[in-house]
């Protein structure tokens, strides 16, 4: 899954590595992000592409359909397998985005002592920004956001050594992927392929270990993302 991650770098970064040739529309910074612990229900840069251009909106990561809120906590994430049939998205999946981050956190459970969770952050081995593959309810460009507004980011089964730290894992995308699955011009069908069969394979990763501070949604800093000895 994908529970918490930083997106530090500033949008102009971002962008220029996404290298799309649609105008980006007004409305974002371009001075670092500096978040380096983004949680859920919090408000998120997220891309997406609406009249032929590229759209930079603050968006809260969770979503829910009407019939479904109140119930539980509003999905963070939504499995792949399951993400383009089943009806709990059907409102919003052919609505995709692109969270651009620079890493991701996930959680071992210590085999001695199950109270005891080790964070690790996964990254590019290239040190490049990732593409997360999203889908949510936009508020529209330069318009007012609204209740219902939200997203979610797409994971599959983890694969490879990636297994050892979480079962599962954000679709990440690289940029030319990524510029195809918010193009408006790309089928329903195309991007499940997109999804299935084409994420970054989790060789082009590297994870460590890192401080138990960013389990606290409060603490922020790049000491969060340095490497730490294992106590496991």
């Amino acid at each position: 899954m994908c529970g918490r991650f930083a997106q530090y770098r500033s949008m102009r970064d971002y962008l220029r590595g996404l290298d799309s040739e649609q105008d980006v529309m007004s409305g974002w910074e371009g001075e670092p992000i500096q978040r380096y612990n983004v949680a859920p229900s919090t408000q998120v840069q997220v891309l997406h592409s609406t009249g032929g251009h590229l759209v930079v909106a603050e968006v809260r990561w969770g979503w829910a359909p009407n019939w479904a809120r109140g119930k539980m906590p509003p999905p963070i994430n939504a499995r792949l397998e399951k993400v383009a049939t089943g009806n709990f998205f059907r409102q919003i999946w052919q609505h995709r985005a692109l969270v651009a981050a620079d890493g991701w956190f996930e959680w071992v459970q210590d085999e001695d002592n199950p109270k005891i969770k080790q964070p690790y952050y996964i990254r590019l081995r290239s040190g490049d920004p990732l593409f997360f593959a999203a889908i949510g309810k936009f508020p529209p460009a330069g318009g007012e956001a609204e209740e219902g507004d939200g997203f979610v980011i797409i994971t599959a089964d983890a694969e490879g050594g990636m297994i050892d730290v979480h079962d599962r894992r954000p679709v990440v995308l690289s940029p030319e992927l990524a510029r195809e699955w918010i193009d408006p011009d790309t089928t329903a069908h195309r991007a499940e392929q997109i999804l299935l069969h084409q994420g970054t394979p989790s060789w082009e990763f590297e994870w460590f270990p890192v401080d138990r501070a960013v389990g606290n949604v409060r603490n922020q800093g790049p000491e969060l993302i340095k490497p730490q000895q294992s106590d496991s």
